[in-house]
């Protein structure tokens, strides 16, 4: 997908902190990524718990190389800093700095209720949802209430009939009062994200046309 990368946020003397019980992201040199959540803020000190066991232990590989990942107001922001485990599973984050704010594109918004398969946790469960609306950049889901802010979901979304569904891997980013589940987009392969876009300009110019005949039938 396509991200629009703003001047770092150290340039310009800002240090943006997730808050206490704030879902995050620990970034490995591998490329794993972790599930986590801010158990204490103190100051710029950060203590981070994981939600989901490591691949492989933390204390592998070296601590500083970490990136602590989460998604603000303004954008995805991605820091580093001084690292030590003081739990098997608990991390500190002293002496963070930003390496970069993440702004994505706007993206414009259909309604459109599609199937949409979402797998979920370590035991790669599967259930079956539906779409409430869908953008470039991320799916409402209606459900299902088992999803947690922060949990990371592979999903697939039927858009056309008789089309492949559209794979990729989201991330749980809020819940809204209905119960519904917001799912932002972090790998979606750039033919699936063309594939996509289509769908949603095919939605609008659908809306269109069904406006312009409701239009014309109240002026007979």
């Amino acid at each position: 997908m396509k991200l629009k990368r703003s001047p770092k946020a150290q340039d310009r003397g800002e240090l943006v902190l997730p808050e206490r019980s704030d879902p995050v992201t620990i970034v490995r040199p591998s490329g794993e990524r972790i599930q986590a959540r801010v158990a204490e803020r103190d100051g710029e000190r950060l203590r981070v718990a994981l939600m989901f066991r490591a691949e492989r232990p933390l204390s592998d590989g070296p601590l500083d190389e970490l990136v602590l990942e989460f998604t603000s107001t303004r954008g995805r922001v991605r820091l580093r800093g001084t690292v030590t485990l003081d739990e098997p599973e608990l991390l500190c984050f002293r002496e963070l700095r930003s390496l970069e704010l993440i702004q994505e594109r706007e993206y414009v918004r259909v309604q459109s209720t599609r199937p949409v398969l979402v797998v979920t946790g370590s035991s790669q469960g599967t259930v079956q949802t539906y779409s409430v609306d869908i953008s470039g950049g991320g799916i409402l889901l209606a459900g299902p209430s088992t999803l947690k802010v922060g949990e990371q979901v592979q999903f697939r979304l039927a858009t056309a009939k008789g089309s492949p569904p559209i794979p990729g891997v989201g991330t749980v980013v809020r819940t809204d009062t209905q119960g519904r589940r917001a799912i932002c987009f972090d790998e979606i392969a750039e033919g699936h994200h063309r594939r996509l876009v289509r769908f949603i300009f095919d939605c609008q110019r659908a809306e269109r046309r069904r406006g312009l005949g409701e239009g014309s039938g109240r002026g007979r």
